[in-house]
């Protein structure tokens, strides 16, 4: 009986052309169809690891850690000024699943500045935001805004340290007036002091104090007076 061969089965050319086309480890420069460009490592064909990243459209580069084909770990990304075609920093410091996440420091446009803590890709946690007239903010971020205990600083040195909420001054706080030796200690809400009480402090050695006195408060326990005032902010925000 005669034998009869048959030849041996073998996979698709584009099986072997696909494998060879996986990327993993150190490569050079890999350009993507849009014009994306990408010089670093690689893992199950993902940027995972070191590397740079160049988009095309915007001339945008971030270079740094990378998890997956997501920026995750350190890295600095910088964006090109169209005018001087020099790379102006944006954001350095700690990104994860693609956002920033962790401590960084965050370049605004109009020259203002954020040194902080990020959760998600907004400033959450402590920092400090450097504002563009002069003024600081240092203290606790939710979600973008100051939530929590915080100090204002303002240019002419006026300052604010107490509670905040959404961005606004809201619970009990202190403001000081240096220049006029005065302080207002109280009870803020939106911003807006709804019990407080305002009280002279270094008068002889302020700038500019008013020309004439506080007069004398005829409260015999001040302190009792806002005491009782957080209690009934406290009970009317739990």
């Amino acid at each position: 009986m005669p034998v009869v061969k048959y030849p041996r089965l073998r996979d698709p050319l584009f099986y072997e052309w696909d494998r060879k086309a996986q990327k993993c480890g150190l490569r050079h420069t890999i350009y993507a169809v849009n014009g994306d460009q990408y010089t670093g490592e690689w893992l199950d064909n993902l940027r995972h690891g070191k590397g740079t990243q160049i988009w095309k459209s915007s001339g945008a580069i971030y270079s740094g850690d990378w998890k997956f084909g997501k920026r995750d770990g350190y890295g600095s990304y910088s964006v090109l000024d169209p005018a001087t075609k020099e790379y102006k920093r944006v954001y350095t410091g700690w990104w994860q699943n693609d956002r920033r996440s962790g401590r960084g420091t965050f370049f605004y446009p109009n020259g203002e500045l954020y040194e902080g803590e990020w959760s998600n890709g907004l400033r959450s946690g402590w920092g400090k935001m450097h504002y563009k007239d002069g003024s600081t903010y240092e203290g606790q971020w939710l979600m973008d805004q100051p939530n929590g205990q915080g100090l204002l600083q303002l240019p002419n040195g006026n300052r604010y340290n107490g509670g905040w909420k959404d961005g606004k001054k809201h619970g009990p706080g202190k403001y000081f007036y240096p220049d006029k030796g005065q302080l207002l200690e109280g009870i803020w809400v939106a911003d807006i002091p709804k019990c407080a009480v305002l009280v002279e402090f270094g008068r002889e050695n302020a700038p500019a104090p008013p020309e004439l006195p506080l007069p004398e408060i005829k409260l015999q326990d001040p302190a009792g007076v806002l005491a009782e005032a957080q209690a009934m902010f406290d009970d009317n925000h739990n």
